[in-house]
């Protein structure tokens, strides 16, 4: 039987990885075998305390701890336990969704076409971005991504269809797409052993763009597949804003755009990181600094 690692990762969100972790101990597993990887990412809080406690006897969920906050890159000690114990499939997942019981299954149907999938992601219910916007009817439909796309003349991201309601529109697999977001997705053992792992460099934020490129690189097929559905507890584990988004998101993006991006594009990013430089904002000011000092991971954040 197929074996599936379903790797959460946690840092000092106890309560939040518990729900997640309760709502994947419900999902229908007719034709693969499971486990999930639970990576604490060193936290300094109770966390440990409550999973031990809690799934100690549990043989479906397997406690690992980092002992260092690794960032989302983290997961990567999740991964190298499902390689090493020769798991057939991998899935990162968030640790501030719920899923839907058959989410793995209807990805599985679709591994023999694709090498990267990921699930229909709606806003969980009171989750989404413009709360006025929706009827009561509408929430829990709410799209949060059918997928990700990039903006390669700015090297910015999107999710698919975001903020759309889902009235019956979005069945059909989608192929036309950039990556697949960390948030929830698929992959093969052997994508890993192809393309690598999560680049250490980010710590946080990109990762996940960056592992779909080097794939696309390397001619694997991505798709988000709209029978596999789960919801996100929108920026629940790591608010969006704010000075640590400026440091990452600035720094990365840099970073990624000197990977992959066209002559022409890398010329417009390093004149907007000069820019960047002489900017009020101490924190992207730090991010360009720390990029051609090729002080990545963690960098100077605290």
């Amino acid at each position: 039987m197929t074996k599936i690692a379903i790797i959460v990762l946690n840092w000092k969100q106890p309560k939040l990885t518990v729900d997640t972790i309760d709502s994947l101990l419900k999902i229908n597993h007719p034709s693969f075998s499971y486990e999930i990887v639970l990576v604490d990412n060193g936290s300094s809080d109770n966390s440990l305390e409550i999973f031990n406690k809690k799934y100690n006897k549990n043989k479906l969920v397997k406690i690992l701890n980092t002992k260092a906050n690794l960032g989302y890159v983290g997961n990567n000690f999740g991964i190298n336990y499902a390689l090493d114990n020769n798991f057939d499939f991998i899935v990162l997942i968030n640790n501030d969704v719920i899923v839907d019981p058959n989410f793995i299954e209807e990805l599985l149907k679709e591994s023999n076409n694709y090498d990267i999938l990921g699930p229909k992601i709606y806003f969980a219910p009171g989750f989404e971005f413009h709360k006025d916007r929706y009827q009561k009817n509408d929430l829990g439909k709410v799209i949060w991504s059918m997928g990700g796309k990039m903006d390669w003349n700015n090297i910015y991201g999107s999710n698919i269809s975001i903020d759309k309601v889902d009235h019956g529109q979005f069945e059909k697999i989608n192929e036309d797409v950039d990556f697949i977001s960390g948030c929830c997705l698929m992959a093969s053992r052997g994508v890993f052993k192809t393309i690598g792992l999560l680049d250490k460099n980010y710590f946080m934020y990109l990762e996940d763009v960056d592992f779909c490129q080097r794939a696309k690189k390397s001619n694997l097929k991505l798709a988000c597949i709209p029978k596999s559905i789960i919801w996100h507890i929108n920026s629940a584990s790591s608010k969006s804003g704010g000075d640590l988004h400026d440091y990452f998101i600035t720094r990365n993006r840099i970073y990624f755009a000197y990977k992959y991006a066209g002559l022409r594009t890398k010329m417009a990013i390093f004149r907007e990181s000069i820019k960047t430089f002489f900017s009020q904002s101490k924190w992207k000011k730090q991010a360009v600094i720390d990029l051609y000092l090729h002080k990545m991971n963690k960098g100077s954040w605290q």
